[in-house]
């Protein structure tokens, strides 16, 4: 981060760099977090696991029924239909049968119960008629081996079971559970500092003054972070005073492994934030080729990350999502891909000038065909908050694209991707 870089926000000579390319830029340069915490199982609920987890057990350990019914040896289906069958005992989950079925024998068998030693298959209680101590069935169709779930055919001794960077949801949990593990390694929250700058900005339930306006932006930060599985303070709304700044910088820098602030970076808005950026760590000024959300502030202050967004609602959402978040997941041990980005149908004609890749506002969902298809929210100035409220997805059209027409297909993003861990 030098001097060459730093003040292209402000020189329109300078290229504007790519979304990709910014996004590339800024996951070079974040770190992985360093600390790991030991949590007991339920703990690690949402946490990145910091360790690989290799089975010590075959899971499941024993073969047993995938079905209430019969254990049978398959080899007496080869006699006449029907088939009759003596049963000679029970095998419950976690009572087994202790003896051996032979010819012409067969058990009752519970869900998860242990198969019998001389069985090898599972009749479905809903295919054979009972008679006292035997059963009848028709041989014909039943398979060798139906119905049994062997040892070690979810898991084996020595397999690798999880990696790290893994997110530790329900499926996760209970699979370490599978296989043994009551406590886990995992790497510990991200911590996050934000806050809002300018004397414009009111607080909620205070009257607006002249040239006021409420401070929406950390209420949706809020809400953005709060879904990203990290610990945050929010420190408020900081006047347009030099000293009120440095000591808002200074307090998250020391708090915090990222600090986030929106509006008030450009170069030519308050001066004494962007003096204040420069005096206290390594900033540059970015002009993305992206719309919403054209200037960006990244760098370092102290040991943190710093990341300025824009102070339009619309930008500071957007490019929280596009480059805030996938920073955050990499400092948190994350296992890092690509975002879920897919075609669907274009419902109305989409007007772009060519430029920069837009993330317009698009409302997702299927059509009569069963196909994909989206359709705009209307107005898309930077300013209209109401269209992040009503869209579920980003419609992606390319920095030489010029618009959309109905019924072509388009690039859209889910909402619903972006917003998981």
């Amino acid at each position: 981060m030098n001097d060459t870089t730093k003040d292209c926000c402000a020189d329109p000579s300078q290229k504007l760099l790519s979304v990709e390319q910014g996004r590339q830029r800024i996951l070079d340069a974040v770190p992985v977090i360093a600390d790991h915490e030991q949590l007991h199982l339920r703990a690690a609920l949402n946490r990145v696991l910091a360790e690989p987890v290799v089975s010590a057990i075959d899971v499941p350990p024993f073969a047993n029924s995938a079905m209430d019914g019969y254990a049978i040896r398959h080899e007496d289906c080869s006699t006449a239909s029907p088939c009759t069958l003596n049963i000679i005992g029970t095998s419950f989950a976690g009572t087994p049968f202790t003896g051996e079925v032979k010819a012409g024998q067969c058990i009752r068998i519970m869900t998860g119960a242990v198969m019998p030693d001389g069985a090898d298959t599972v009749l479905m209680q809903e295919t054979v008629e009972r008679d006292g101590e035997k059963i009848q069935f028709d041989p014909a169709g039943v398979k060798a081996g139906q119905h049994v779930r062997y040892a070690g055919e979810d898991t084996r001794t020595g397999q690798s079971v999880l990696e790290p960077g893994k997110v530790l949801g329900p499926a996760e949990l209970g699979l370490l559970a599978s296989v043994g593990v009551g406590e886990i390694r995992v790497w510990r929250r991200l911590r996050v500092a934000f806050f809002s700058t300018g004397d414009e900005l009111a607080s909620i339930g205070t009257p607006l003054q002249a040239g006021q306006i409420y401070d929406s932006n950390r209420y949706a930060l809020y809400g953005l972070l709060s879904n990203a599985g990290i610990d945050f303070h929010d420190l408020g709304v900081i006047p347009d005073q030099r000293e009120a700044v440095r000591d808002a910088f200074r307090q998250a820098a020391d708090m915090a492994d990222l600090v986030l602030t929106s509006g008030g970076v450009s170069v030519g808005e308050a001066d004494f934030v962007t003096e204040t950026l420069e005096e206290l760590g390594e900033i540059n000024f970015w002009r993305m080729a992206m719309k919403p959300g054209k200037p960006l502030a990244f760098g370092k202050l102290d040991d943190a990350v710093f990341f300025g967004l824009p102070g339009n609602p619309v930008s500071a959402m957007v490019t929280f999502y596009q480059f805030v978040l996938p920073a955050i997941r990499k400092m948190g041990g994350i296992q890092m891909r690509e975002p879920l980005v897919f075609e669907a149908r274009c419902a109305n004609p989409l007007k772009k000038a060519p430029g920069r890749t837009e993330f317009q506002r698009g409302v997702l969902q299927h059509s009569m065909d069963g196909s994909w298809q989206v359709s705009t929210t209307g107005l898309q100035g930077s300013h209209v908050l109401r269209s992040m409220s009503l869209a579920n997805c980003f419609i992606l059209l390319p920095a030489e694209s010029t618009g959309a027409s109905e019924g072509e297909n388009v690039l859209v993003q889910p909402f619903c991707d972006l917003g998981e861990q």
